[in-house]
């Protein structure tokens, strides 16, 4: 948008500026950032196998064993909830290293720990270590990237996800020829390492350019900006860009973050509420998805149908996390070419479809003696595409879609709060999956979970709309009424 509040006819993006390519700096940022969201994924993909080994030692009942996995995702909520107001407060640098240092924390009580009640309270640690770096993460890389590799960038801390989901099911396989008193402690222990790794990246990592403009320390987040555009001449305009936003709708507020809750919930605008909407929705049906669910209990799933071996077991997770991660680079590499919206109806009419061919082949296979062979193909190779599709579209986009569409003022922790919806059904799910399928068997829960991608699918064609491309400090007007954009321009004019 120009000083006479019209906006630019090429999407949000000055005239002047350029097409360019990746930017090699703003790249690595967003790299170490997004290695903070490993950690989610490898204790998703760890504990479907270490939770085999931990029922056996600790003789865990099949209620305990729900609670310890979905422990994890309620108290990310907390996590969550918190990480908005830290990062407005201590920046979103220093909420990276609070997440790791948390997560750090709670790796060493699950893998040293003597007893349940000790392996829980490693739970909620690492779980509220988990809630902050899967809000700060893709804020702080949106915040960081040009526009036109946004939608790239910001899909990274998924990316992550996958291949931490990945490296969890290659430490399941190679650890368990390991005595099962001992393999499961190593196995959640190895989670410390990239804890440690993100760290020590911190302190080469610079702070948000925006997160510095509401500081009102320019002079920095110009440098910043320089380092992350093609020229002094292009981060110029973005610092102005981001600079005018701020001034028109936060900077009246001395203390960073104060009120937004306000604004957020009680007394939000019609284009604030569509926003909130829009971003808890995908956040809600990322998780209602059961995709979580599904992946940490896979091997329940294939128990049912009649595959027993640990290490068969094992080796059907690695097959179906190399898809899930080929899948989540295909949609993170043209995230940015074909736009949000496109691939995330593709992904979540796929995961309808592949979860109602995963219900009809697990309905084949729940005779007590006869479990056909082609039954058990069928349903892993409709796992396989449950997880591609959820990792071509929701998986990415949601976090894209989070951390981009907020104004700046409310960003933080506006994301925190869909972020924490995320985490809340994540939790829910995970907890009472097992007991669901007891009264409606697995088949009859993939139904279920098909059924809600339906309504999903709707949900995203008619509330999401395309921020391909788009400045952040321009996206807020996709969600304006004619109404509401004409009265903002008119208060521009003035």
């Amino acid at each position: 948008m120009d000083e006479h509040g019209v906006e630019p006819k090429n999407g949000g993006i000055s005239p002047t500026r350029k097409i360019v390519k990746l930017n090699g700096y703003a790249l690595a940022c967003a790299i170490l950032a997004s290695t903070n969201s490993i950690l989610l994924g490898y204790d998703i993909g760890v504990m479907s196998g270490a939770v085999l080994y931990i029922r056996e030692n600790l003789k865990l009942s099949s209620i305990q064993e729900e609670l310890l996995i979905g422990s994890l995702n309620v108290c990310s909520l907390i996590g969550s909830l918190l990480s908005g107001k830290t990062s407005d407060i201590l920046g979103r640098r220093y909420t990276i290293v609070l997440a790791a240092t948390t997560f750090f924390a709670g790796a060493l009580l699950m893998g040293l720990a003597p007893s349940y009640p000790f392996l829980m309270a490693g739970r909620v640690v690492a779980g509220i270590g988990v809630g902050y770096s899967l809000m700060i993460a893709p804020v702080y890389t949106a915040e960081i990237s040009p526009a036109m590799s946004r939608g790239f960038l910001s899909s990274l801390p998924e990316v992550f996800i996958t291949v931490g989901i990945l490296l969890g099911y290659v430490v399941n396989y190679a650890l368990s020829g390991v005595s099962s008193k001992y393999n499961w402690r190593i196995m959640l222990l190895l989670a410390a390492i990239p804890a440690i790794a993100v760290g020590l990246g911190v302190i080469v990592m610079p702070e948000s350019p925006r997160w510095l403009v509401m500081k009102k320390r320019l002079s920095e987040a110009k440098r910043v900006l320089v380092k992350t555009s093609e020229s002094d001449q292009e981060a110029e305009e973005r610092l102005g860009e981001i600079t005018r936003a701020w001034e028109l709708n936060g900077s009246s507020n001395n203390n960073v973050g104060q009120g937004v809750w306000k604004e957020l919930i009680w007394r939000p605008t019609r284009p604030t509420r569509r926003i909130l909407v829009a971003a808890i929705g995908i956040n809600f049906f990322m998780q209602a998805s059961g995709n979580d669910a599904v992946i940490y209990y896979l091997p329940e799933v294939f128990k049912a149908a009649g595959i027993h071996k640990k290490k068969e077991l094992f080796a059907i997770n690695v097959i179906m996390g190399t898809a899930k991660a080929s899948c989540v680079m295909i949609s993170a590499l043209f995230l940015d070419k074909f736009g949000r919206r496109p691939l995330l109806l593709l992904g979540s009419s796929g995961m309808a479809v592949a979860l109602l061919v995963l219900g009809l082949g697990s309905k084949f296979l729940e005779h007590p003696t006869h479990k056909p062979t082609w039954a058990i193909v069928i349903c892993v190779v409709a796992v396989c595409a449950d997880v591609s599709f959820f990792s071509i579209g929701l998986g990415p986009i949601t976090w894209v879609y989070s951390s981009e569409i907020f104004p700046l003022r409310l960003r933080a922790q506006g994301t925190s709060l869909a972020v924490s919806v995320n985490r809340l059904v994540s939790g829910v799910v995970s907890m009472t999956f097992l007991t669901i399928t007891k009264k409606l068997s697995f088949g009859g829960m993939f139904f279920v979970l098909s059924g809600v991608m339906v309504v999903a699918t709707v949900f995203f064609f008619f509330m999401m709309p395309e921020t391909k491309g788009r400045n952040l400090e321009d996206i807020g007007k996709l969600f304006e009424d004619k109404r509401t954009s004409d009265e903002g321009r008119e208060m521009l004019d003035k």
